[in-house]
């Protein structure tokens, strides 16, 4: 079936089954490499995109219900030459280091941040919380997300 969706602000088709997770439309028909297929049960966050403006598990949504939504991904969010502030300040802290987790992160944080410009450490933890990281980044991932946020305010870092 032929279904038009709305990423990243621009129109894309893609001819797949209806009940098809998004993710698969994302990464096999549309070439998207930011989301990436972890547990494939919504458990891990690797798979995160933003459905008007809130992060979901995008292997575990099907392509039949984002009629209308507007789906972001990591691409969507900032560019190498234009990167959004949290990308940029994960690449800082070096908050990565094999990067599989990194899109969950990334879109977690991202939309943490549009929501609460000034979060505390228990609204971080419980932002990230459904995104796995077997690498032990964790406090790297807590001070990109505090510096993200310190830019996003204004304030030197």
């Amino acid at each position: 079936m032929k279904f038009t969706l709305n990423i990243n602000s621009r129109q894309q088709s893609v001819d797949i089954a209806p009940e098809a997770p998004l993710l698969y439309a994302l990464r096999n028909d549309l070439k998207f490499n930011g989301p990436k297929f972890g547990c494939g049960l919504g458990q891990c966050g690797a798979c995160t995109v933003h459905l008007d403006g809130q992060p979901i598990r995008s292997c575990v949504m099907p392509v039949s219900a984002l009629a209308g939504r507007k789906i972001t991904t990591i691409e969507g969010i900032g560019t190498a030459d234009e990167m959004h502030p949290v990308q940029a300040a994960f690449i800082a802290e070096q908050a990565g280091q094999c990067g599989y987790c990194l899109n969950g992160m990334v879109m977690a944080a991202t939309a943490l941040l549009a929501a609460n410009k000034n979060p505390n450490d228990a609204e971080i933890r419980s932002a990230l919380n459904g995104n796995l990281c077997r690498c032990g980044s964790h406090l790297r991932i807590m001070r990109a997300v505090k510096r993200a946020a310190a830019v996003m305010r204004g304030e030197t870092v």
